[in-house]
């Protein structure tokens, strides 16, 4: 593949899909990230060929060399994206943009970087083919998850010159059962997610490995969420283990962490500050330091806080804890401006409202 020339995609149907009675079963209650279509998409890079062997097949194991390169050097990222039932349609919210940061995420990890148009189109092959794996019902989805890693044979710290690009696709269900609820997040004293230089504004896996012992650690103080502070200082607010946060001030100003390298670049970040903005509100990327946050929820200027993206969309952060105490943000309540968010961002997804900014691409 060079130029732009568009990659040929061969169709190879599952011999065996599961039955429809089957996955009607399974669909009842997916949860999140266990049960999983019929196919997947493969394409595959070597240095001095480029893009080849563009393949929608039946979702099977990859076969691996104990020596492929991702095992030991850790050359992998990742994405995650949504496809939705909205009426008789099928739609994808913003894959563009997830196209755009898995460029930038292959980029920071010496990768090759797939074509956007390529990307997309991969996600819209297989959503088309597993169609029917789509749950009905609000707040499911067809969870998307596009990712590659090096797949050369060989032992040596240098960038890989094979990789294997992969698209597998998860039904899920509603992220919160019985409604959006509060969480509790912990902040981390000892560990810090990515340094300035370090690869945190990549979404690759080694980053959320990282968090793991973070958040074991959150959980042992019967917390949600981990919320991570800046490795320079230890003052300055992140990120959560996996999400974005924002805050919400007694004048309806908005306020979030600027992306200065150590955070995601996250894209339901992106359209809460889009729709924020829209909606009246001052909007601020601006560094908050751990106890300004904490000051600030007890004098009660800070009137909500949230985290954002793409599996639960917008979370209330109703009470935070630390080694030194805890406190309530907003009297642990979800707050006016985080439900209206979460209502204006998932009204447009689900086509329920107008989409002037061209997010929601159709697939049928």
């Amino acid at each position: 593949m060079s130029g732009g020339d568009m990659l040929e995609f061969e169709i190879r149907p599952n011999p065996a899909p599961v039955s429809a009675a089957d996955r009607a079963a399974l669909l009842a209650n997916p949860g999140f990230g266990r049960v999983f279509t019929d196919h997947m998409v493969t394409i595959r890079y070597a240095d001095g060929k480029g893009w080849y062997d563009a393949r929608v097949e039946a979702r099977a194991p990859i076969p691996m060399d104990p020596a492929a390169a991702v095992l030991h050097y850790a050359q992998e990222i990742f994405e995650g994206l949504k496809a939705y039932r909205t009426g008789d349609a099928v739609t994808m919210f913003r894959p563009e943009a997830n196209a755009a940061r898995f460029a930038a995420s292959a980029r920071r990890m010496a990768m090759p970087q797939l074509p956007p148009e390529t990307f997309v189109e991969s996600l819209r092959r297989l959503v088309e083919i597993d169609r029917e794996w789509i749950p009905e019902g609000d707040g499911s989805s067809l969870y998307l998850r596009p990712f590659m890693f090096a797949s050369e044979v060989f032992l040596g710290v240098r960038p890989a010159n094979e990789y294997l690009y992969v698209v597998i696709a998860s039904p899920a269900g509603a992220y919160f059962s019985g409604g959006v609820k509060p969480v509790t997040v912990w902040v981390s004293p000892d560990y810090t997610r990515a340094a300035p230089g370090g690869t945190g504004a990549a979404k690759c896996g080694g980053n959320y490995a990282a968090s793991l012992a973070a958040q074991a650690e959150a959980i042992e103080a019967g917390c949600d969420q981990v919320v991570f502070l800046d490795a320079v200082e230890r003052r300055f607010v992140d990120e959560l283990g996996g999400m974005n946060v924002f805050f919400v001030y007694d004048d309806d100003t908005l306020v979030t962490p600027p992306l200065t390298g150590t955070i995601l670049p996250g894209i339901t970040r992106d359209a809460i500050l889009t729709l924020a903005a829209e909606a009246g509100h001052r909007v601020e990327e601006r560094p908050v330091s751990f106890a300004e946050w904490q000051a600030d929820a007890t004098s009660g200027r800070l009137r909500e806080a949230f985290a954002c993206g793409t599996a639960a969309v917008v979370t209330p952060i109703g009470e935070v804890r630390f080694p030194d105490g805890e406190f309530l943000v907003g009297g642990g309540e979800p707050g006016r401006v985080t439900t209206d968010l979460h209502r204006r961002l998932v009204d447009i997804q689900r086509g329920r409202a107008a989409d002037p900014h061209g997010w929601v691409t159709q697939v049928h």
